[in-house]
């Protein structure tokens, strides 16, 4: 695992400490003696063998809740970069969510915003364009800006990382990946590309053996545009997992029943909503809780994931020890 303490120090939660690291590895260690039978991306998607003569799971809670370390660790380090990733693990986490879009020559990177101007200094190298925009831009362009430095100084050089890089540092480090299609109305057709890359890297299309979770599904994809979770969803050979970002009505969950997650902002629901789209087939992945309260209160909803930026601190309120809820 990388050695991050030099970054992880001084940001606003401290370096875990060696018990929480103590409980994460033997929290894990009994669900892979349990042979747990509940999936990474969940009870809607794909079964393992173990799972058909266990019966289906209900849904999960507590220990049972997917970490999801939101565009990286994403409170310790420059969001959306390899070293959020490697901090990610370092943490603990299972899961890291990342954001897609595509280049104008058609590369795929990770990045959040719409432009490039709040965690780069692409108006310093290209001072002079008149479009900050990630589609109006190369590859090769993007690779001459600095990522890190917004963040701090300590990550002065860090660059945009491509998908590719993405994926060879998760399955390096064994992470699952939720997968978000950022801004698709502005990369008509990025699903396509998505999966073309996808299906050069089978690891992620196959049942896995994440830590604690042996068997299970190593990916899962979502956007805000469900017309695209559609159309992305038909693009795998096998069953990969896909969510809808926001809150589909209640009365409209059935209309959405090729879908596995419905992934809402925790402030938009409440335990009756989480159960609705449980009866509907459906898992709740919700975004983003950086507080203890918040996440003690989604896990007793029965959420099935909680992403969030501080994946340390939702590792402990996991843990259930008393100060972590308290």
């Amino acid at each position: 695992m990388p050695d991050t303490s030099r970054i992880i120090a001084g940001y606003p939660h401290p370096r875990p400490s060696s018990d929480v690291m103590r409980r994460t590895a033997l929290r894990c260690a009994a669900a892979l003696a349990a042979g747990s039978a509940m999936a990474v991306f969940g009870f809607a998607g794909a079964a393992s063998a173990d799972s058909a003569t266990a019966g289906p799971p209900g849904p999960p809670h507590g220990p049972d809740v997917l970490d999801v370390a939101h565009r990286g660790a994403s409170g310790y380090a420059p969001e959306n970069t390899l070293a959020a990733i490697e901090v990610a693990a370092e943490l603990g986490a299972s899961t890291v969510e990342t954001d897609v879009q595509r280049t104008a020559d058609g590369e795929l990177v990770f990045m959040h915003d719409v432009d490039l101007t709040r965690t780069t200094n692409v108006e310093e190298v290209y001072p002079d364009r008149d479009s900050y925009a990630v589609g109006d831009f190369t590859l090769a362009e993007i690779r001459e800006l600095d990522a890190g430095s917004w963040f701090g100084e300590e990550f002065e050089g860090e660059p945009v990382p491509t998908l590719q890089e993405g994926l060879d540092l998760m399955k390096k480090l064994r992470l699952g990946f939720l997968l978000e299609i950022k801004a698709s109305a502005n990369h008509p057709g990025i699903e396509v590309d998505i999966a073309e890359v996808l299906h050069r890297n089978p690891w992620f299309l196959s049942p896995g053996s994440l830590p604690g979770k042996p068997g299970y599904d190593r990916l899962a994809i979502q956007d805000f545009n469900w017309e695209v979770v559609e159309s992305s969803r038909e693009l795998y050979p096998r069953h990969v997992p896909h969510g809808l970002l926001g809150v589909v009505p209640v009365d409209e969950l059935e209309d959405y029943s090729w879908a596995d997650q419905v992934n809402p902002n925790h402030n938009r629901i409440d335990g009756d909503y989480v159960q609705a789209v449980h009866e509907a087939g459906m898992e709740v992945h919700t975004y983003t809780i950086n507080d203890r309260e918040g996440m003690q209160r989604a896990i007793d909803w029965g959420v099935d994931g909680i992403i969030t930026d501080y994946v340390d601190v939702l590792l402990e309120v996991l843990d259930g020890s008393p100060s972590a809820v308290a």
